[in-house]
């Protein structure tokens, strides 16, 4: 077997340590604006869920409970627009992270397959494929793809870490395109509930998928919308053919949500109200770092949802994560995402309100 150097790209953030040290030895500490982990509470209503549900002394379902799948059903009716899912359109994931690394090996892809991904993206799209020993392909068009050997196609909308939104046109041109071609679309929309200047859609919506989920399948996260980055608590959405085959394989593998957790996820899917409060605070600390950058000479592109501003002053990645380190402040390059962020880095607004403030304090 080939060493990991030989197979994957070194792990971006141990890249980063240096430059985490060097803003840590700031006299006001450090100001941790590279990773977009939630520091908020977790909410009550879940919080008592999971702990309602601590004795579960038997093993959980791959499938997860009937009542967790009504509730995902249920709640992307709701949210999504997504009509006429049944239980067969749901699978529970362990945190889609795991799903986004390991899908291209569920799916049996291998030497010979390619897998798709935008040009500026997660980098978990190209390690999936790489763990297969499929070819990673970006693109900044699908519909430009050569179809020849793609079998998977990723979306990302809302991207991490533009923050762009596919219009409605788009995503419906991209699913047409994958149909006609048979390659299986997975459009990773973990950050669709978080949407500012534009509302970012599903593909399941009906507008965009036609009313049918044939060759078609949303990921959705608990992280982000309600602060459940430890529970590692996601699902996916969509062909029951797909799901299904994915089903069979995760039995075999033991890939299990934990039962507090399914019961933790139905809780937080059957409340909007935390995520309504979670949202106004990364609204007040999105307007006060935007204009802070700004204000700093930076300028912002796209960034019109997710939990990131993707900022330039036209300089190196690595200089400009070097000059803010310098200030006790720690963004993430823009090239952890590809060669195309080069001149751009990527700022979190996943801090403590005080923390935000002491990073504006800085840049002015």
């Amino acid at each position: 077997m080939p060493p990991v150097s030989a197979r994957l790209p070194v792990f971006p953030w141990d890249r980063l340590e240096p430059y985490k040290a060097q803003a840590a030895a700031h006299a006001g500490g450090v100001v941790d604006l590279s990773v977009g982990t939630p520091v908020d509470p977790v909410p009550e209503i879940v919080q008592d869920a999971l702990a309602a549900a601590a004795d579960s002394p038997g093993y959980p379902t791959v499938w997860g409970t009937a009542a967790l799948r009504a509730a995902i059903t249920g709640w992307a009716a709701r949210r999504l627009g997504a009509q006429g899912l049944g239980d067969t359109n749901v699978l529970p994931v362990i945190g889609s992270k795991e799903l986004v690394a390991w899908l291209p090996t569920q799916l049996g892809l291998g030497p010979g397959d390619r897998v798709a991904y935008p040009r500026l993206a997660y980098p978990t799209y190209e390690v999936g494929a790489r763990l297969a020993g499929a070819e990673p392909i970006a693109y900044d068009d699908p519909t430009e793809l050569d179809p020849a050997g793609l079998k998977l196609l990723w979306l990302n909308s809302p991207s991490n870490p533009t923050g762009r939104v596919l219009s409605k046109d788009e995503l419906r041109t991209a699913v047409a395109w994958a149909r006609e071609h048979g390659v299986l679309l997975f459009s990773d929309e973990c950050y669709l509930e978080l949407g500012w200047e534009a509302e970012p859609v599903s593909v399941l919506h009906p507008e965009i998928s036609g009313g049918s989920y044939e060759g078609i399948v949303a990921v959705h996260s608990l992280s982000k919308r309600s602060n459940l980055a430890g529970y590692r608590a996601a699902f996916l959405l969509g062909d029951p053919g797909v799901l299904g085959e994915l089903l069979q394989i995760r039995k075999h593998g033991g890939m299990i949500v934990p039962a507090p957790v399914q019961t933790a996820t139905i809780a937080a899917l059957g409340d909007d109200g935390h995520v309504a409060l979670q949202r106004e605070r990364y609204a007040r600390r999105r307007a006060a770092l935007r204009a802070a950058f700004e204000g700093a000479g930076f300028r912002i592109e796209h960034s019109e949802a997710s939990l990131y501003l993707w900022a330039t002053r036209g300089d190196s990645c690595w200089d400009t994560v070097a000059e803010l380190a310098e200030l006790g402040i720690l963004v993430a390059p823009g090239d952890f995402y590809g060669p195309a962020g080069e001149n751009h880095v990527r700022v979190a607004f996943t801090a403590t309100d005080d923390r935000v403030d002491e990073a504006v304090r800085r840049l002015k």
